[in-house]
């Protein structure tokens, strides 16, 4: 594949795919015999984007269940309307996107009286809290005495209906189910020039291990993969295009665990050989993960997902350890308004910061966390330049970055977020993509519409 009249690096060039990898780069080269051409017209030719946080099979899941939140799903009524309609699978309703300015706390009372009679369960969007109807707590069993760490139950010890961190626990008592279809996910990927994604659910194991490598064998997810998951997941196969990432550790403000016990769990995962990506969205989280982090010895490679408030004090912490912050600005964009409102003001400055890690000289990678966000990693990078929420108000914006530092959280290295950009060189690998304008264009807008043609492992699976 020779690629023609390409932008690369402000320049003219053309660029020549052999294998998975970029063979040559050069101002005019000529073709040889049988190959395909693809003339970029002058469009700028990046590197594939790397999302640095999301979650495969969760965001399968969510593309075949009825949206309960914004923008959709506005009010009490939209959300009526959108679980009645919906066809059952398995027996069951599955809802996601949930947030309280749709009809307010969720708990099994309300959903009866939106829909009493099919086992309905609710996911709201932070993705930490499912809510489920009587006919689901019946189907589970809940109220004869099945229960598990996070049931929430009232003063007469009936469950309320929520579920909180419960993913795996849930998913062993429905009706089996085929492992949603990840296509779509490839798809979408793809149309936003994605071409390798890490993958930051907690709760990978063998199986997860094993279904995405037979999605990537088969072509329906061509992007490189990054897996993290449970101490226990296992070393993917050489070849299978899946590569084991950090152990992933889940910090909830609601029930911390003993300081001692997640040092222990950061000096086993090292022991391993394996770093650690902590869940932080509190400043009580990220304070809690910066100590032990620095107990146990932080070392290269560790990560903090999320870092959502991050004030001062705590960001001169994580400047002294080599630990990355891998950040969601697309929250900013979508969850912006609701944050405004909601958020304790000491708090506001200090959510999803960019130029202040940057300054601090932390790491600093982007991610989409999709299905909890849009999956678009242009939006994150125009939310990482504006830090406008929806509505037009502005969120820290000292916070900004320039449309190339912003480009740059996703075009870091799927081993070293936030470190120095991939570059299309000869000998990189054949991960590209292509826009429909030059750069000096597209950075006006940063929009997945641009994107034109993208590249995995030097196969176009974009056109």
């Amino acid at each position: 594949m020779l690629i023609r009249n390409a932008e690369v690096e402000g320049r003219s060039r053309d660029v020549r795919l052999a294998g998975e990898s970029i063979v040559e780069v050069g101002d005019r080269l000529d073709p040889e015999p049988g190959e395909t051409i693809c003339d970029a017209a002058g469009g700028a030719l990046l590197p594939g984007l790397h999302d640095h946080h999301l979650h495969l099979y969760a965001w399968a899941a969510a593309l075949g269940s009825v949206r309960c939140g914004p923008p959709e799903v506005t009010g009490v009524d939209d959300l009526a309307r959108a679980l009645r309609v919906a066809q059952p699978q398995n027996g069951w309703v599955r809802g996601v996107g949930y947030h309280e300015s749709v009809a307010g706390t969720l708990d099994r009372t309300v959903l009866d009286g939106l829909v009493p009679s099919v086992p309905v369960r609710v996911q709201h969007r932070s993705g930490a809290l499912w809510c489920v109807n009587s006919a689901a707590i019946a189907a589970l069993g809940l109220d004869a005495g099945s229960d598990a760490p996070g049931v929430e139950r009232d003063t007469q010890g009936c469950c309320t209906g929520l579920l909180y961190r419960l993913d795996e626990w849930l998913r062993d008592r429905l009706p089996e189910t085929d492992a949603p279809d990840l296509s779509g996910v490839g798809r979408r990927l793809a149309a936003c020039g994605v071409t390798g994604v890490t993958d930051a659910t907690p709760g990978n194991g063998a199986e997860e291990l094993a279904g995405l490598g037979a999605a990537v064998a088969m072509g329906v997810l061509p992007q490189r993969v990054v897996l993290m998951g449970r101490t226990e997941l296992p070393q993917p196969p050489s070849g299978s295009g899946l590569v084991r990432g950090a152990v992933k550790l889940i910090l909830d403000e609601a029930r911390l665990p003993d300081f001692d016990v997640l040092v222990s769990r950061v000096e086993e995962a090292h022991a391993a050989g394996r770093n650690v990506a902590v869940h932080c969205v509190t400043r009580t989280e990220l304070v809690l993960a910066a100590a032990a982090l620095r107990s146990a010895g932080c070392r290269e490679g560790d990560r903090i997902e999320h870092a959502s408030v991050a004030p001062p004090p705590v960001v001169e912490v994580l400047a002294e350890l080599p630990v990355t912050v891998v950040t969601q600005p697309n929250f900013l964009a979508e969850r912006g308004d609701a944050y405004l409102a909601e958020v304790d003001g000491d708090d506001l400055p200090w959510l999803y910061r960019c130029r202040g890690f940057a300054e601090a000289r932390i790491p600093l990678g982007g991610g989409t966390a999709a299905p909890f966000g849009s999956g678009d990693p242009w939006a994150a990078m125009r939310a990482a330049v504006d830090r406008r929420s929806a509505g037009g108000r502005l969120l820290g914006p000292e916070e900004s970055l320039t449309p190339e530092r912003a480009l740059a959280l996703f075009t870091t290295p799927a081993s070293a977020p936030g470190s120095q950009p991939r570059r299309v060189v000869a000998g990189a690998a054949g991960d590209l993509c292509l826009l429909d304008a030059p750069w000096r264009r597209a950075r006006e807008e940063l929009s997945a519409a641009r994107v034109r043609s993208t590249w995995c492992r030097g196969v176009r699976v974009l056109i």
